[in-house]
């Protein structure tokens, strides 16, 4: 899989990708991901790549020009499976979303900036906008950040033991069960018998328990269907 994520601050996702998990990935070739600078497309002798809205009104807007220029460069490079805008008004990340997208060859990924990039591109590029949150951050590139660590890590091979991501909370509009390790007791605190009973069907059934209990308790909006 190969990501592109177009930015004005390449430098917040030098870290990131640069440790764990997503570090190893790039290194086992599972993932190519390629930070690109919008301010080198920029046309302007300065450099800008931000400009006043027209009709007025607080903020600036990522201006058209350099955007345009940096896409086409990468579609003319690639098919792209989808062109992603991270946006506080896009459809909220949910893990369907990052199944699917898993299982894409070439991504793109623009982080916006600003009070928001000039609508044009979204009209006429975008395939697809996400939301991590109603909140809104300073830039996209977190954001960016989170869907890719998101998508990466379903990627096989990706993760050492490839059934983890499986069990994740909401894979199955479930949260995770409660999990426990050694030692057995710490401070009176007992790890439950069931599972250390070596009984595979009773733990299982175990877990389903205490993820649909969780479930009910934490996040019953995810019962409803």
């Amino acid at each position: 899989m190969r990501i592109d994520i177009l930015t004005v601050l390449p430098q917040l996702l030098e870290s990131p990708f640069s440790a764990s998990i997503m570090q190893r990935a790039q290194d086992k070739k599972h993932v190519e991901i390629q930070v690109h600078n919008i301010r080198d497309y920029s046309t302007n002798k300065h450099k800008n790549v931000d400009d006043y809205q027209y009709g007025g009104g607080a903020g600036m807007v990522m201006s058209i020009e350099p955007i345009a220029l940096l896409i086409e460069k990468l579609k003319a490079e690639r098919v792209y499976d989808e062109i992603i805008y991270m946006t506080p008004d896009g459809k909220i990340l949910e893990q369907q979303d990052c199944n699917q997208l898993s299982l894409l060859e070439n991504v793109m990924i623009l982080c916006g900036h600003y009070k928001g990039v000039d609508e044009r591109i979204r009209e006429n590029y975008i395939t697809k906008e996400i939301s991590i949150g109603s909140y809104v951050l300073s830039g996209g590139e977190l954001a960016a950040a989170v869907l890719v660590d998101a998508v990466v890590r379903l990627i096989p091979g990706v993760l050492n033991d490839e059934t983890s991501a499986l069990t994740d909370s909401f894979q199955d509009n479930l949260l995770s069960p409660p999990v426990y390790t050694r030692p057995p007791e710490f401070n009176g605190w007992k790890v439950p018998e069931v599972l250390l009973s070596g009984n595979t069907k009773e733990i299982e059934k175990w877990r389903e328990e205490k993820a649909l209990e969780r479930t009910k308790t934490r996040r019953p909006d995810l019962l409803k269907d």
